[in-house]
């Protein structure tokens, strides 16, 4: 076969193939489209059939919805028809009732008239006899009921008159003994020292030699402790004993403690004097404070401000005449105390008053104002119950009575003052005077501290150096004497004695 022979074959066969693949697709084609076709008409089928089944569901359930409600609406209207009828029963009821409470009202209003009318008669019959009566009298009610009244009178007034003034006496004499009785109660029920407070402090040394010390190269130990404590030491002959002596007990205290410390110490010099004065200074603050609790906690007192109870404790080392101002106010706290209770007063709110009655003396050299006032002041400054102070203020009568207590207090300062040798006037009225020189001298300017000593023959005054010079100094030292010859009285002459001190102190390291 020749070459084109063979080509021409493999074309016709190329295109034989061609066709034949090509019907053959076709055949596939047309089987898979009429497969599809099945298969949607398949579909379109099962869909309607859901459909239809979904809303034969449907159409039950609102079928059976709808014969809920209408059975759930017969119900309803079953039950209206119910509350109607016995609403319609109530009101019947109710009707029936009314024209019953009706009658009875009409029958009420019967008998108040047939009452009216009987009352009526009755006072028609009374005044016709009330008239009758004053006719057969010749009387009327009123001049019947005064003439009746003033034979009565007459008769009993002398009587009566008796029997009032009787009566009157035996109140007096039964009042007056009763307030002797609540009295002689209180005061036999107390007993208590009535020793009065000298201005003098001995302090016992070991041996005789310790004088000297305590003196000094020239005095100067003993000036030094004076100036430091505000006492005057007195070094006589008697043996084992120095004196210290001050009208002020709180420094008479603070020189004690510190020289009892100076004497166990051995090393008496200006420094170590110094310095055992502000320690006794410090441990006479702890004593004030014990004594202050004690007070308070002896008379069952336990409400007060620390602060007031610090300066109860103050008035330890007070007097008012020769007698100690806080065993005073204790023995004042007992016996009102057992006052109000024979009285029915408040117990707490006297004794608390009496406690506090001089509380002003503890502060009286450095605040301006009467003790009371002072004291009035310190209790409301720190929220002292406003009744204690009403209680405490009227105990010298300078303020009137408001309460029971105000009075039980001022009895109770009655009778402590005036136990038997409880008081000395003379002494009282010399540390008066006392307090008043220092008090004029402390007055002037640049004054630091000043002390009045052997028994206010002397003046001792302390400036600060910064604020005088030297001849200020004796200028000042003039105008206070002549000051005090101005405005004081006192018997035989006053030294003044100014002290201006430099100190200057320097540490080697």
């Amino acid at each position: 076969m020749s070459t084109i022979t063979i080509i021409l074959l493999g074309v016709v066969a190329l295109l034989l193939g061609v066709g034949v693949g090509y019907y053959l697709r076709l055949i596939i084609a047309l089987g898979k489209k009429r497969s599809i076709e099945i298969d949607i008409k398949d579909m379109m089928v099962g869909a309607k059939e859901e459909a239809q089944r979904i809303v034969d569901e449907a159409k039950t359930k609102t079928e059976k919805g709808y014969a809920e409600l209408k059975e759930e609406e017969k119900k309803k209207e079953q039950e209206f028809k119910e509350t109607e009828k016995r609403l319609i029963k109530k009101d019947e009821l109710l009707d029936a009732r009314q024209v019953e409470t009706d009658k009875e009202v009409e029958n009420i209003k019967t008998k108040v008239e047939e009452i009216k009318k009987i009352q009526e008669k009755v006072l028609g019959i009374e005044a016709e006899k009330r008239t009758e009566l004053e006719k057969v009298a010749r009387l009327s009610e009123e001049e019947a009921r005064e003439a009746l009244f003033k034979d009565i009178e007459g008769k009993y007034e002398q009587d009566i008159l008796v029997r009032m003034q009787k009566l009157e006496n035996n109140n007096e004499e039964k009042l007056d003994r009763r307030a002797k009785d609540i009295l002689a109660t209180s005061i036999q029920r107390l007993a208590s020292s009535t020793a009065s407070e000298l201005m003098t402090t001995i302090v016992s040394i070991p041996n005789n030699e310790i004088k000297g010390k305590i003196i000094g190269k020239e005095g100067r130990n003993i000036r030094a402790f004076e100036r430091a404590a505000g006492v005057e030491l007195i070094v006589d002959d008697t043996p084992g004993t120095i004196v210290i002596s001050s009208f002020d007990p709180v420094r008479r205290q603070v020189a004690r403690f510190a020289l009892e410390n100076l004497i166990l110490d051995g090393r008496i010099q200006p420094a170590k004097i110094e310095e055992l004065v502000e320690k006794a200074k410090e441990e006479i603050n702890k004593i004030i404070k014990e004594k202050g609790e004690q007070a308070v906690y002896e008379c069952g007192i336990f409400n007060f401000d620390p602060r007031i109870v610090a300066i109860i404790g103050r008035l330890y080392f007070r007097t008012s005449y020769g007698q100690n101002v806080l065993q005073h106010s204790i023995e004042m706290a007992h016996i009102a105390g057992m006052i109000a209770e024979e009285l029915g007063a408040d117990v707490a709110i006297a004794k608390a008053g009496a406690l506090v009655h001089d509380i002003g003396k503890a502060l009286d050299h450095e605040v301006q104002g009467t003790h009371i006032e002072i004291g009035m002041r310190i209790l409301q400054k720190f929220g002292a119950d406003e009744r204690i102070i009403t209680a405490m203020k009227s105990h010298h009568e300078d303020y009137p009575y408001e309460t029971i207590e105000s009075v039980i207090v001022q009895t109770a300062d009655a009778i402590s003052g005036g136990r038997p040798g409880a008081r000395r006037d003379s002494v009282e009225n010399y540390l008066k005077r006392l307090q008043e020189l220092e008090a004029l001298v402390n007055g002037f300017p640049a004054v630091e501290k000043s002390y009045a000593l052997q028994a206010g023959r002397e003046i001792r005054i302390f400036v600060t150096p910064e604020k005088l010079s030297d001849a200020e100094s004796k200028l000042m030292a003039r105008d206070i004497a002549l000051k005090i010859e101005q405005e004081l009285k006192y018997p035989g002459e006053i030294k003044v004695t100014l002290i201006r001190e430099t100190r200057v102190i320097e540490y080697a390291r």
